[in-house]
């Protein structure tokens, strides 16, 4: 796993939700734009592997295969 995408899914961990907006999702880049592109890529990756779901709107989940590779980095 990418360690950008690794940052995305522990940032759910990190602030104790199972449910993110993409502001908040974009602290895992930083401020830099080419940084919040690459998080936008990262999330579209995460969904295709069923790590995330997007739940309408900017809002993310994080999904039990999500939390499993949280657990097992």
């Amino acid at each position: 796993m990418k360690p950008l995408a690794l940052r995305v899914l522990r940032l759910f961990e990190e602030m104790g939700k199972d449910r993110l907006d993409l502001h908040s999702l974009f602290e895992a880049a930083g401020n830099e734009t080419a940084g919040r592109q690459s998080v936008l890529d990262v999330i579209e990756e995460l969904i295709r592997e069923r790590m995330l779901d997007a739940c309408g709107g900017d809002f993310y989940l994080l999904t039990e295969q999500g939390n499993a590779a949280i657990a097992l980095s």
